[in-house]
């Protein structure tokens, strides 16, 4: 009679960074985001950061609900005020990193002025952009980084307004790490989260992930699967490539990499230089004066 050995099934390393009680989630069949979340928990084990000094801060949106499933310290947040929160959470805990985790229409339409203030102050974030080329969980309307003639729920012919190229903005605001990547490049996207969060200063990672349910559907485009194969058909990796050179269109080559990587003095060095010019070393470690 034949014997059987028992063996070990190994566990789901990403596991212990969920809050298993909300499974399942909202998103839908095909998504990218959850993909996303998978290689962020593993960019945490290579890094092995304290998970009790990393917060994630998230805004409105299907990338927003990050914030509820991980099993982090964290915040979901008024739409487009991530980027706020986040920075006030920095500045009073400078000791712990904080994740801004939320999707393009957030981050880029109504929270963008504070997209653009945080990369020129150089706050040290962490900011995480799924980009599903529209707004998803509202309805598929055009967003800020819709391809021009991608049909939408509010450009049935065609959307006409330019988007944004989000890694040259970025960047041209004084974002000091920039890179994309796509949900199809899974190691190239955990390896750029693990240096992000290793970095100082503001980082952004664009993220282009699938909407099977409104933007490939009305355009065309098939299901998830068939946005990873129209991912790795169309993508190239161009590490250093001028951002100015990398903007999206809406079926043209897909220019992925990390694009920025340089070191300049975050808003709290800054502040700190300040105080020290001004008030000597009359001032508490974190940088607040003892007195006015």
């Amino acid at each position: 009679m034949a014997t059987t050995i028992d063996v070990p099934v190994p566990g789901n390393l990403v596991e212990p960074f969920l809050r298993s009680e909300r499974i399942p989630h909202i998103w839908c069949p095909g998504c990218g985001i959850g993909t996303t979340v998978n290689c962020f928990a593993r960019a945490l084990l290579n890094t092995k950061k304290d998970l009790r000094k990393v917060a994630v801060v998230s805004g409105i949106g299907c990338t927003g609900r990050v914030a509820g499933y991980v099993k982090l310290d964290s915040f979901h947040t008024t739409h487009g005020r991530a980027i706020p929160f986040a920075t006030g959470l920095k500045l009073s805990r400078p000791d712990i990193d904080v994740v801004v985790y939320s999707g393009d229409g957030d981050l880029f339409a109504i929270g963008g002025n504070h997209l653009i203030h945080a990369a020129r102050r150089n706050i040290n974030l962490k900011v995480i952009c799924v980009n599903n080329l529209i707004y998803a969980m509202t309805g598929g309307q055009t967003g800020p980084a819709t391809p021009e003639d991608a049909i939408t729920a509010t450009a049935p012919f065609g959307a006409y307004e330019p988007a944004f190229n989000m890694p040259q903005l970025v960047e041209a605001a004084g974002a000091s790490y920039v890179a994309r990547w796509t949900t199809y490049h899974v190691k190239q996207l955990e390896r750029s989260m693990t240096e992000m969060l290793s970095h100082d200063g503001f980082s952004f990672i664009e993220v282009l992930s699938p909407c099977p349910t409104l933007y490939q559907r009305r355009n065309k485009m098939g299901d998830g699967l068939d946005a990873m194969k129209f991912y790795k058909e169309k993508s190239k990796v161009r590490h250093g490539a001028p951002t100015s050179e990398i903007g999206l269109t809406r079926d043209g080559e897909i220019v992925v990499g990390k694009f920025v990587d340089r070191q300049r003095p975050d808003y709290v060095e800054l502040m700190r230089r300040q105080l020290r010019e001004h008030l000597g070393e009359r001032f508490i470690n974190d940088g607040v004066p003892t007195c006015c």
